[in-house]
């Protein structure tokens, strides 16, 4: 079993960076070979991915996943169904001034790959940074 943790500083007010967070139709921005999300019945979201899959040929693939949003405490929280039993969840909080969020990252899976997932966490992070940063005019 694998549970990891990280978190950053992103320049954008905590009520920005959740309301960003919030819709989900913005993971594409963020995620890493992730070229569509649409929600659908409630809390469910249909994924596209564009994999490169060892000595295989590149291809789209579509998933299911579910998303929350969980306003009181701003989280949203995510799994997939699957054996790895896979979810997450992001927690905005308040940063060092009003003008700074604190967004930390949890994740859970059955399968462990130590480095491999806190470099998946850390390039999630950075990319959601860069993305509402720059949705907002942040720095």
């Amino acid at each position: 079993m694998g549970d990891y943790d990280t978190s950053i500083s992103v320049a954008v007010p905590p009520g920005r960076l959740f309301s960003y967070l919030a819709d989900v139709q913005n993971l594409p921005a963020y995620m890493p070979r992730l070229t569509s999300a649409q929600p659908h019945d409630g809390d469910q979201v249909t994924v596209t991915a564009h994999i490169e899959p060892a000595g295989e040929p590149e291809q789209d693939v579509r998933s299911e996943a579910w998303i929350r949003v969980v306003e009181e405490g701003r989280s949203l929280e995510w799994g997939a169904p699957g054996p790895h039993d896979y979810r997450g969840r992001l927690h905005v909080a308040a940063g060092d001034d009003a003008h700074h969020s604190r967004l930390s990252v949890e994740l859970h899976t059955e399968r462990v790959e130590g480095d491999r997932v806190d470099e998946g966490l850390a390039q999630t992070l950075r990319g959601i940074k860069t993305a509402v940063e720059a949705a907002e005019g942040g720095t």
